[in-house]
């Protein structure tokens, strides 16, 4: 996961039986892979993860989806099929993380020395 003013973007596709994620660079390769699919898959998708959420939409915990998974809703275990089924047409979700703030160990009290 992204720590600290990091976007995430990831494109979420609601299949029958599952909820699939696929990360993403950014939702410009993504619109740009859509409009002209002479774009190279490897600069759209941030690693070749299929991620399944347990239809708990796109906000679930990610476990890789097994093969007999992929197989169940597409048709097919090839990744770059599956994943390009998932970015024509899965929703684009953007998110950004703010940075964390706050104090570290509350138990270390105002370390003074004494």
């Amino acid at each position: 996961m992204t720590r600290g003013n990091a976007s995430q973007t990831k494109v979420h596709f609601k299949g029958r039986a599952d909820d699939f994620i696929v990360l993403v660079d950014d939702a410009a390769s993504v619109h740009a892979w859509r409009a002209d699919r002479s774009v190279p898959l490897a600069q759209v998708v941030s690693g070749w993860k299929v991620f399944v959420t347990h239809k708990h939409g796109a906000q679930g915990v990610l476990d890789t989806a097994s093969h007999a998974t992929l197989d169940n809703e597409f048709g097919t275990h090839v990744e770059e099929d599956v994943v390009a089924k998932i970015l024509e047409h899965g929703d684009l979700q953007e998110t950004e993380s703010h940075e964390r703030q706050g104090t570290t160990n509350d138990t270390m009290g105002a370390r003074v020395a004494h």
